[in-house]
């Protein structure tokens, strides 16, 4: 019964463990259910303890129960979020990670005020290199003597980490952007090593050590993304993906471990999210195939947004591959022949039917040595070619992200960006309470009108400016005594209206109880609406009778 109710709290409720000595048996499956899990260092998460095992085993294989569940395994493995050196050290951070989250399912995000300046510039830069990921996310110390700190995308100090031992190709967490909490999901660039134990009830096992490269989805990093993704909708955190994969790894032992199964995760927990999710291609990245196609905006229209850097690149292949597809050999010779005058003349030449053998050998000799000349210089530029193809304006041109931006002013965008969404839903919420058949297309057409009659068509395009959005927002939403919030008065007639369709419909599909309708609502109005109500029939039968 216990484990089907954490199970099912996980599901209503924010759940958080701290393991501070042992979980054990039906315990430890409280701590897996329970998802956000703190281990204090000395602490384990074990089935059976190890003398148990020794016993069923026949010999002495394990030494402590540490040996089983300690951080080494729980931490690599992503059972548990984080470790903390001491009691004390887990329940501060137990209460860290709460500041982050909503009090109940229905209240906003807490957003705290931020001493990091919102309209700074973002100062560390992504590079072609491989680089740390957390520079981008948090900052560094600076490079130059000059300065002391480069700042980050989200506000200093804020970013923290979960899961970091386990799939390390991937980086997930929380931080704060201008005071906003938000889920964070970054890639790792450089290579990364996964370590895997040897067994000690099986003499034969060996520890092994294996690269794996970054900008790829391994199974384990992407069951690690999925969950990051489901923990935090279930927190009820808006969420930014800073997207830069060039797809996933399907070798023979990858698709045994399932990396399909764990892809396709990403993507019931991308469509299953409720709040905002901002997939962001930074500088120097790229999104490419199977990786694009897992975190498309189509997926959840309702709540994703895609942009993308001036200097990123996306498509469903690169340039290389899309060349030797659509653009091989035998297409370079023919662009050759077209546009190259000398092989345009050693070509006609060779077309001559009075050519002597030698002279034939000769111009087929200095042909081909033409051709291996000209084909690296063609090769690369079919190969620009393809690549001004994946180039954010034709992203942007084919209808696949919403804008275009630039790295050193995209902290203040997505602010601006990321508080009027959480206004929107939260205003989308009480329209949707008052007249639940309303879609959502419909509700973002009536916010941009009600917008117009409140501020003037003058200021219709202002509609586009997520600063000015966001005033007006806040304005209307604000409880202030006397004021007239025109998004509440135009609830209030959609509310109605959806009543009266609702009670004309029933009815008009049940006209048997219409007498008693009337009498019971009778009952419940005052004489002098009775009396109107006694009018307007005596109104009807009179023009009737005429």
């Amino acid at each position: 019964m216990i484990a089907g109710e954490s199970s099912l709290a996980y599901e209503e409720i924010i759940t958080m463990n701290l393991v501070t000595c042992r979980a054990i048996g039906i315990g430890a499956y409280l701590v897996r259910l329970g998802q956000r899990t703190i281990q204090v260092d000395n602490s384990h998460i074990i089935l059976t303890g190890a003398g148990a095992l020794n016993k069923v085993l026949g010999r002495e294989v394990y030494t402590s129960n540490n040996q089983l569940g300690g951080i080494q395994i729980m931490h690599n493995n992503g059972v548990t979020h984080c470790t903390v050196c001491d009691d004390f050290e887990g329940v501060f951070t137990l209460l860290q990670w709460l500041s982050y989250m909503p009090m109940c399912k229905s209240s906003p995000v807490p957003i705290v005020h931020s001493k990091d300046p919102i309209d700074r510039p973002v100062e560390f830069v992504p590079t072609k290199a491989p680089y740390d990921p957390r520079w981008m996310l948090a900052g560094r110390p600076s490079q130059t003597p000059k300065g002391s700190w480069q700042n980050g995308f989200f506000d200093h100090g804020s970013f923290m980490e979960i899961m970091q031992p386990w799939a390390q190709s991937v980086v997930v967490g929380r931080a704060r952007l201008g005071g906003i909490p938000t889920g964070v999901v970054a890639v790792e660039t450089r290579s990364v090593e996964l370590s895997i134990p040897a067994d000690p009830a099986n003499l034969d096992s060996e520890a092994k050590i294996i690269q794996q490269a970054g900008q790829v989805w391994f199974p384990d990093s992407a069951f690690k993304t999925a969950q990051a993704i489901k923990d935090l909708n279930r927190e009820g955190l808006p969420l930014i993906v800073f997207a830069n994969w060039r797809g996933f790894s399907g070798g023979m032992k990858d698709m045994y471990d399932q990396v399909l199964k764990f892809g396709a995760y990403i993507v019931d927990g991308l469509r299953e999210y409720q709040q905002p999710v901002l997939v962001y291609i930074p500088p120097q990245a790229e999104l490419r195939g199977g990786s694009w196609v897992v975190i498309d905006p189509t997926i959840n229209p309702r709540h994703m947004e895609m942009y993308a850097d001036k200097d990123s690149r996306g498509g469903v292949l690169e340039p290389e591959g899309t060349v030797e597809i659509k653009f091989r050999r035998k297409d370079l010779v023919k662009t050759m022949r077209r546009v190259d005058p000398v092989y345009m003349g050693l070509a006609e030449k060779l077309g001559t039917p009075e050519l002597s053998p030698p002279d034939r050998k000769e111009l087929e000799t200095k042909l081909k040595e033409r051709e291996e000349f000209l084909l690296p210089i063609y090769h690369q530029v079919a190969v620009q070619f393809a690549d001004l193809h994946d180039t954010p304006g034709r992203m942007q041109e084919k209808g696949v992200i919403t804008d275009i931006l630039e790295w050193q002013t995209s902290r203040q965008f997505f602010y601006w960006r990321l508080r009027r969404l959480l206004l929107e839903e939260t205003v989308k919420r009480k329209i949707q309470a008052a007249n639940s058949e309303l879609t959502d297309g419909q509700v973002q057409a009536m916010l941009r009108r009600w917008f117009v009659e409140a501020e003037g068509a003058v200021k219709a395009y202002l509609w586009d400016n997520n600063e000015e959005v966001v005033g007006w927002l806040e304005r209307q939403l604000a409880e202030e005594e006397g004021a007239r919030s025109v998004i509440d008065e135009n609830i209030k007639y959609i509310r109605r209206d959806h009543i009266l369709k609702q009670i004309r419909s029933l009815v008009q599909a049940n006209p048997e109880v219409a007498m008693d309708s009337i009498v019971h609502m009778t009952q419940h109005i005052s004489p002098t609406q009775r009396t109107e109500v006694v009018r307007i029939l005596s109104t009807m039968e009179t023009s009737a009778s005429s």
